[in-house]
């Protein structure tokens, strides 16, 4: 549902994703989504783990999140502070990684 969301630009390929740059991006991301059996503090619940999903999902899911419209104190944090740009490298290089073990 979410991939229905994704900007026009992204959705028309405006933007070029910068896989290497989206690396570079993503420091924060692992800090928590890297992080194999993952659990938040408050409220307790499992954080996934993102490598290698869809990059049209990533997507919109972040840009959902910098919207408001996606419910998550520390994700609307971080997401609102990435351009178009960012989140189209960010959601290229996370789907470029292998996806692990459930």
């Amino acid at each position: 549902m979410l991939a229905a969301l994704v900007q026009p630009a992204l959705a028309q390929g405006e933007l070029t994703a910068d896989i290497a740059a989206g690396q570079e991006k993503a420091y924060t991301c692992l800090g928590c989504h890297g992080v194999e059996h993952y659990v938040n503090v408050y409220p307790s619940y499992h954080v996934p783990r993102i490598a290698g999903q869809h990059a049209e999902y990533l997507a919109a899911a972040l840009q959902a999140y910098r919207a408001g419209t996606r419910s998550h104190q520390t994700m609307q944090a971080n997401a609102g502070l990435l351009s178009d740009q960012d989140i189209a490298d960010i959601s290229a290089w996370l789907a470029s990684l292998a996806n692990p073990s459930p």
